[in-house]
């Protein structure tokens, strides 16, 4: 039997005025003289085995799977551009405030901003390149939280891969309606707001998030300036790690603004101190904006912890009890 054929419909419809505009470009299929729609489509995959010889996907055409994708890309940038929230970095720290924020707010609208393709930051992979989590007592009530399975080794315990904690994090946060990743995207600026102080005359408060195409980014140097978009939102929370290519961002964009005098700077490896210190010193750093994780190092000279996580995932869960304190705080002065 031959697939059914594609009915199209008009693009193009008047308004009465002589304007033409384009109506919905979805293409219908009309279905098969049977009524069942595909006659090959199966309810289970194991209706699919041993039936390979009459097998064939439903028909489409190729302009569907472009509106498909770019329709609810666009409709999420317009849906974004006013949040009230913005995560930037979608490693653990940052996709654990997310986690904490979408279950304790399914009101509010959550963007998180991530410059690589892949979410996750380093949390793919342990020490190394080796496979194994390891995360000290007592963040292993996240993970009993997550329902992720571990070995208990007495004061820390083990994840078999890191790659399961990040999956199970990850999969969790997007099934969150009110919260999008926008991954392959990076923060180039912050947008901000007069909020001057008796004593700094000069303070700002964080208002919003400014963004492009990390492809874009990466270029400017090369080809021509290519201008941003942005997200307004009264709170951002920035997790982009310890200095590096995008790391660090927020935190040395207020120095360059005079927000902070200097940054402190990340100290040798000392685990035993640094992971307390980044999760007691997670917090707003300036108005409307909250740092967690390893960008707290930079600010605080905080010590690095090297391939222990328990401090990324409890830090999130700091910035997000954080943001919650002071977001309505933070909303008021961003509609006044």
């Amino acid at each position: 039997m031959s697939p059914p054929a594609a009915i199209h419909e008009s693009p193009i419809t008047s308004n009465g005025n002589g304007l033409a505009f384009k109506k919905d470009l979805a293409v219908k299929h009309a279905a098969p003289a049977n009524g069942n729609g595909n006659a090959n489509q199966a309810k289970t995959l194991a209706e699919l085995e041993n039936n390979w010889e009459s097998f064939t996907f439903s028909p489409i055409r190729e302009s569907q799977v472009s509106r498909a994708m770019t329709r609810r890309y666009f409709a999420d940038l317009d849906t974004y551009a006013e949040s009230d929230i913005v995560i930037i970095g979608a490693g653990s720290c940052g996709l654990s405030t997310a986690y904490m924020l979408g279950t304790a707010r399914p009101d509010l609208r959550i963007a998180i901003i991530e410059a690589g393709v892949a979410p996750g930051g380093g949390a793919w992979l342990g020490g190394q390149l080796f496979s194994a989590m390891v995360m000290r007592k007592p963040a292993d009530v996240f993970l009993t939280s997550l329902s992720i399975p571990y070995e208990d080794e007495g004061d820390f315990v083990v994840v078999k891969h890191a790659a399961l904690f990040t999956s199970t994090l990850l999969s969790k946060v997007l099934a969150f309606p009110n919260v999008k990743l926008f991954n392959a995207t990076t923060v180039e600026d912050l947008i901000t707001r007069p909020a001057p102080t008796a004593e700094n005359p000069d303070a700002v408060r964080i208002a919003g998030v400014v963004t492009n195409w990390t492809l874009v980014s990466m270029h400017h140097d090369d080809q021509s300036c290519m201008d941003p978009n942005t997200i307004n939102a009264p709170l951002v929370i920035s997790t982009t790690g310890h200095d590096g290519p995008f790391g660090a961002f927020s935190v040395k964009r207020l120095v360059q603004m005079q927000q902070l005098e200097k940054l402190g700077g990340m100290r040798g490896l000392d685990m035993a101190t640094a992971e307390d210190a980044i999760v007691k010193q997670t917090r707003e750093v300036v108005k409307g904006l909250i740092v967690g994780g390893m960008e707290l190092s930079e600010v605080d000279g905080a010590n690095r912890m090297g391939p222990t996580f328990g401090a990324m995932a409890l830090s999130g869960v700091k910035a997000a009890e954080e943001a919650l304190s002071v977001w309505e705080e933070r909303r008021k002065e961003n509609v006044e």
